[in-house]
């Protein structure tokens, strides 16, 4: 999103989020209906004799509570660019952890590249030296096009 206003202002700004389909209510009562579904199968086998199965419908459930709770923790994550005056500033929010940096305007160049090891585009900020990455949560066309406008951000200025 771009936004125009005087000199010192805010000249550009994204912020980019993770889709999160449920509400924390919503990962709750998934979690429970699934709990139920597990445990209902998982006692029917036991009453035929197949009493192994508990053990393994636990270390299900235990394996789904930490992808639940681990989406949980970063369902507030977000990275936020904004070209205001003569800075960038790229502030990344994850886990509980607010890392902000700060990057002259004018030395500051939009990189994109394959990464080699996923084969996904990457972008990065790169200036004297030092690159911070942003864009994790977008897809390979969001961030090609968030780097087409950024990069006509910068050179406005």
């Amino acid at each position: 999103m771009a936004l125009a206003g005087p000199a010192g202002a805010v000249q550009f700004s994204f912020t980019a989020k993770p889709n999160c389909s449920l509400t924390p209510g919503g990962r709750r009562v998934a979690f429970a209906l699934i709990f139920a579904v597990s445990l209902g199968i998982a006692s029917g086998f036991a009453l035929l004799g197949a009493w192994p199965i508990l053990p393994f419908a636990g270390l299900e459930m235990a394996a789904l509570y930490l992808a639940f709770n681990w989406v949980e923790r970063h369902a507030g994550d977000f990275e936020q660019l904004t070209v205001e005056g003569d800075s960038v500033t790229v502030e990344a929010f994850e886990s509980m952890r607010l890392e902000r940096f700060r990057l002259d305007r004018h030395w500051a160049r939009v990189v994109m590249a394959a990464d080699p090891v996923s084969g996904h585009s990457r972008l990065a900020l790169r200036s004297h030296g030092r690159e911070v990455p942003f864009g994790r949560h977008l897809t390979d066309f969001e961030r090609a096009r968030l780097a087409r406008d950024l990069r006509r951000a910068l050179s406005d200025g």
